[in-house]
């Protein structure tokens, strides 16, 4: 696994909340959920390289494990 750097970010207090409401819809920590969001922000607009196939496939299997288990289902 790649290193992680911390990061202190100031953040309004009701954005951290829609925050936090999205990452537990999704089932993700907030600094997940916020790495999330910034990756793909990062890819839609040209600044970082597109995941290579087998990183998307394995995103995409894992997101559907997720609304399985958030659904009740094993």
């Amino acid at each position: 696994m790649s290193q992680r750097k911390a990061f202190l970010l100031r953040i309004d207090p009701e954005l951290l909340e829609a925050v936090q409401r999205w990452a537990d819809d999704d089932l993700r920590s907030v600094n997940a959920q916020i790495e999330f969001l910034l990756r793909r922000a990062l890819r839609e607009t040209g600044r970082m390289k597109q995941p290579a196939a087998d990183a998307d496939e394995q995103r995409t299997k894992n997101e559907a494990r997720r609304t399985r288990t958030k659904n009740g289902e094993r």
